[in-house]
């Protein structure tokens, strides 16, 4: 279904809602939606391709971070766009790996900047979701403010100067914003936002 057919209303207390404009046919698709930003999971690093998440024995590896891998180069041309900024950073901090919130962060703040919008961002987008900072205690906001620091130092090849950022990208806000649910792995393999998160 079209996102014209479909419109975000809001919810006093609950956030916001979806409903359809016309009437449906059972069974009908309502909205279908691409991730955000999505990492694999370091688990699975090696064993599933970075860009379709299918498993494959033979994935090519990047020849720059060596850390993503692909099913061929259709995978890695789809994928430079996410990964290109994220090469860098991966490089720039060997041996260290980051965890994989903090690669998750990375690729949020690289799509935000690139102000790149797809499809579902017509209906809700990134600045949507509401932030948790209220419903956290004080020893998880000293966490994400941990994660916030490591995000600084891991974005460091990109993002020299964190202040010079737009207001709208605000370390600590994003990981606010998804806490909770990180736990929404996909069958283990990798950890997506989804705009659509706030209904």
């Amino acid at each position: 279904m079209e996102p014209a057919a479909l419109e975000k209303f809001p919810s006093p207390g609950k956030g916001s809602g979806l409903r359809c404009l016309r009437r449906l046919r059972p069974g009908e698709l309502l909205f279908r939606a691409e991730p955000f930003a999505y990492v694999v999971t370091k688990e699975q690093l090696g064993g599933v391709c970075e860009r379709c998440l299918r498993r494959n024995e033979h994935l090519h590896r990047c020849s720059q971070c060596k850390v993503a891998k692909y099913c061929g180069k259709s995978c890695q041309k789809e994928a430079w766009q996410d990964h290109k900024q994220e090469c860098k950073c991966l490089k720039s901090i060997k041996p260290n790996f980051p965890p994989d919130s903090v690669r998750l962060a990375g690729r949020i703040v690289f799509k935000l900047l690139r102000q790149s919008v797809c499809l579902s961002e017509k209906l809700y987008s990134f600045s949507d979701l509401q932030s948790n900072t209220e419903q956290l205690s004080e020893e998880m906001k000293e966490g994400l403010r941990h994660l916030a620091q490591t995000l600084q130092l891991y974005l460091k090849a990109e993002i020299q100067d964190a202040s010079q950022l737009p207001p709208a990208i605000d370390f600590f806000q994003i990981f606010t914003k998804w806490y909770g649910l990180e736990d929404c792995y996909l069958s283990g393999i990798c950890l997506p936002v989804h705009q659509c998160a706030v209904l």
